[in-house]
């Protein structure tokens, strides 16, 4: 299975990946495996999308013309192309974990899957495809940051750099409602309940981590923030998809002190 799992990471063709990882059975895991685990300082992607800084994107504030929105399409299938390596290195790199885990994060993989495969068949119904447009590499550089400790992955990532999908799905998709984008709406309200799942694992595993290391959670979250230099929280947080994912009321309270 982690050889699997490591064949998808590093495939470069979107299709290749995705059919290499439907072939992933986590009956075949075996957790003696005492196999090299590589850091993966890129992962299989193709040579485009052009990777860019955050800052250097183009803004693009109108949503009625076809290039703007398939732009904004395609920042949202990067997000999911990049989640799917995510799920994958999050499967072949932590050997030591409970079966559940392993399923859990094959299911997200999928998820990922079939969500970027949604928003690249409609970028293309609009005369676009993946990596027609620059994106940037946030969400990689957090793994690589955390691929040494699996609570430290499953504090940062899902719960902070995947779950900001909750709060900025909702306004973007009532935009692109105003618009008459319907297939897309209907997109995105897939991703999003997908997402609550996925966001609600990653909760699940971080308190577990906690739990088997006899570590308060709030404190820890805290003191993982700083030292692996999380990013600062921006916007307005969906408190009952939050919720919903297993975020308690302290600590949306701990991310909303974030912004200052």
């Amino acid at each position: 299975m982690f050889a699997a799992a490591f064949a998808a990471l590093i495939e470069t063709d979107p299709d290749l990946k995705i059919a290499n990882l439907a072939a992933i059975d986590i009956n075949q895991r075996q957790p003696d495996d005492r196999t090299p685990i590589i850091k993966v300082e890129n992962p299989g992607r193709p040579f485009k999308p052009e990777l860019v800084a955050p800052k250097d994107l183009p803004r693009r504030r109108n949503l009625g013309e076809a290039e703007n929105r398939a732009a904004l399409l395609h920042a949202f299938a990067h997000i999911e192309f990049n989640a799917i390596n995510l799920a994958l290195d999050a499967l072949y790199r932590f050997r030591e974990m409970p079966a559940r885990y392993y399923a859990d994060w094959l299911q997200i993989a999928r998820e990922e899957a079939y969500h970027f495969s949604l928003l690249r068949e409609h970028l293309n119904t609009l005369g676009f495809d993946y990596g027609d447009f620059p994106a940037h590499n946030s969400l990689w550089e957090m793994a690589v940051k955390t691929d040494g400790d699996v609570m430290a992955r499953m504090a940062l990532v899902p719960r902070i750099l995947e779950a900001r999908g909750l709060d900025a799905v909702p306004p973007i998709r009532q935009k692109l409602f105003n618009i008459g984008d319907l297939r897309a709406c209907k997109i995105l309200d897939i991703i999003l309940q997908d997402e609550i799942g996925h966001v609600r694992m990653g909760n699940y595993w971080y308190h577990w981590c906690c739990t088997q290391r006899s570590l308060d959670p709030i404190n820890t979250f805290v003191a993982l923030l700083r030292d692996y230099e999380a990013p600062v929280f921006r916007g307005t947080l969906n408190h009952i998809a939050r919720q919903e994912a297993g975020f308690t009321s302290e600590e949306m309270e701990l991310i909303e002190s974030l912004k200052s």
